[in-house]
């Protein structure tokens, strides 16, 4: 089963220091969701599609997106989903993030035709999940980890870019769990 996403991705040195925080979390044995997804890289997803003609898809977002800026974002919140098990650092709701995500789905509301998506302008939570499909133990282990530790690999407060837009397609397995990640098009904004 596969689906696709519309992310940004983060500047060079938050995503170095965002999967220095993936492989700290594996070694310490409380979660391996940073390392278990082939081509899987820290980004802040700005839509999801079930179903894509992805050529079509690709010729709009190259268009779209060629004189686009670089989006400053501010990494400052460490929380979780109620009931998801799904642990992120969410940046706060600028202005300039809020104005990307709504030029995007205004200019391809043709493609949102999941009404339930997560994604969509009003139902939007910006993040970078950390950690997902965790139990109440290993919830706690990786929040304290995190509280302790951000401070210490310059994931405190954060201030980055995104710097790349990306069509990823996402193969998950029979359990709905995503697998691999595998970019379709991707492209760097000015």
């Amino acid at each position: 089963m596969y689906g696709y996403a519309l992310v940004g991705y983060l500047d060079n040195e938050t995503e170095s220091c965002f999967k220095k925080l993936w492989e700290d979390l594996s070694e310490n044995n409380i979660t391996q969701y940073g390392v278990d997804t082939k081509g899987r890289r820290p980004h802040i997803t700005i839509a999801d599609y079930d179903n894509l003609d992805s050529d079509r898809f690709v010729e709009l977002i190259s268009k779209f997106y060629e004189d686009k800026s670089r989006v400053a974002i501010s990494l400052n919140i460490l929380g979780t989903f109620i009931n998801t098990g799904t642990l992120f650092l969410a940046p706060t709701l600028s202005t300039e993030l809020l104005y990307f995500h709504n030029r995007h789905h205004d200019y391809f509301k043709e493609f949102n035709v999941n009404e339930n998506s997560f994604y969509l302008p009003g139902n939007w939570s910006p993040h970078c999940t950390i950690a997902s499909r965790l139990d109440e133990d290993n919830m706690i282990k990786a929040f304290k980890y995190c509280k302790i530790n951000l401070n210490k690999i310059n994931l405190n407060k954060i201030h980055g870019k995104l710097n790349e837009i990306a069509l990823i397609e996402v193969e998950f397995n029979e359990e709905g769990i995503a697998i691999k990640d595998t970019v379709v098009f991707s492209k760097e904004l000015k």
